[in-house]
């Protein structure tokens, strides 16, 4: 089966690529750039298609069953932007294709001093029956959401990542736009982050599409303003709707009990890392959204404000960074 799909995708990315891509490539003067077109070719392929699935699917689903009443539409529209600039750009490609030739330079030294390279699959025993295109797959997922995990606890611990950090959480009318409503200096850290991983345990280019295509998916599902869920057994095997908005809840998902950065329902894809590290909270409750300080105070104070447009939202962040690694330097 992911042959199969890599395959119509293959001949889907060429034939954009012959009859859209490369004449206006060259239109433009950038022929040097070509292979980088070709590859990108399929990330704008994979992301057009994933726009459409999530607008035909999931959609009319908010329509019919919603978690919440949007009370800014607006604000819905602003994440559709993310989504947009996130799933048709090359930007997680272009991280990746930087780091794969830099890290074969390192495996070509290793190999030059006898060091042979990490491959995850030749770790599979030889007695057991052959892992196989689809079994690889799922086992590069699971090791990539294991690490994904502790990338994403980890911007709930320090003071100035979750100034960053806060942009997603900062989201009231939560919906199926708003996986992608992140500060770009975020994205860009954790698809450094993710890439190195992939490429350090074998991960081909190939699979790594596949891989980011449907954890992407599953993502937009979990963001979803529906009022869904997986019952007990499927709650803790997949993130779902209801799963992930407890992430999100005001004054939970981000916070400890003493009101500490911390929270609950770290996991990406998979609850078993959150049973595992005891950071799992299976409340049955479709939770309002949004961040603590974002209400005003008893006295009737404003909230802090985390912007109302892409641009402010970014020049907010970067500004709640240098006030959090002030205060943590202090």
């Amino acid at each position: 089966m992911i042959q199969t799909l890599s395959d119509w995708l293959g001949l889907a990315q060429g034939w954009l690529f012959e009859t859209a891509i490369q004449p206006l490539v060259f239109q433009l003067g950038f022929g040097e750039f070509i292979e980088d077109a070709f590859e990108g070719t399929e990330w704008l392929l994979i992301g057009v298609l994933e726009l459409a699935l999530l607008f035909l699917v999931l959609r009319p689903m908010e329509a019919m069953i919603p978690a919440q009443n949007i009370t800014d539409p607006r604000a819905r529209w602003n994440d559709f932007l993310y989504t947009v600039l996130h799933r048709i750009g090359i930007f997680s490609v272009l991280i990746f294709l930087t780091l794969d030739p830099l890290l074969d330079a390192v495996t070509a030294a290793l190999r030059f001093d006898g060091v042979k390279p990490f491959n995850l699959e030749a770790l599979w025993p030889a007695q057991w029956p052959a892992l196989g295109p689809l079994g690889a797959f799922f086992v590069y997922f699971v090791v990539l959401d294991f690490f994904d995990y502790w990338y994403h606890r980890a911007s709930h611990k320090f003071n100035w990542w979750w100034a960053l950090h806060g942009l997603h959480h900062s989201q009231q009318n939560m919906n199926l736009w708003s996986d992608n409503r992140n500060h770009l200096l975020d994205d860009l850290l954790r698809d450094v982050y993710m890439g190195v991983i992939a490429i350090g345990i074998g991960v081909e280019p190939g699979q790594y599409v596949l891989l980011v295509s449907v954890s992407r998916i599953l993502q937009s599902l979990q963001h979803a303003n529906v009022r869904l869920h997986f019952g007990w057994l499927g709650e803790r095997l997949l993130v779902s709707p209801r799963y992930h908005r407890m992430h999100h809840a005001i004054g939970v998902g981000h916070e400890n009990a003493n009101g500490k950065l911390g929270g609950c329902n770290f996991a990406v894809l998979l609850p078993v890392w959150d049973m595992i590290f005891r950071t799992a909270n299976f409340t049955p409750e479709f939770v309002a959204t949004g961040i603590r300080d974002q209400l005003p105070g008893a006295d009737g104070t404003p909230g802090r404000e985390y912007g109302r447009g892409f641009w402010s939202q970014h020049w907010l962040g970067l500004k709640r960074m240098v006030e959090y690694a002030r205060k943590e330097v202090v």
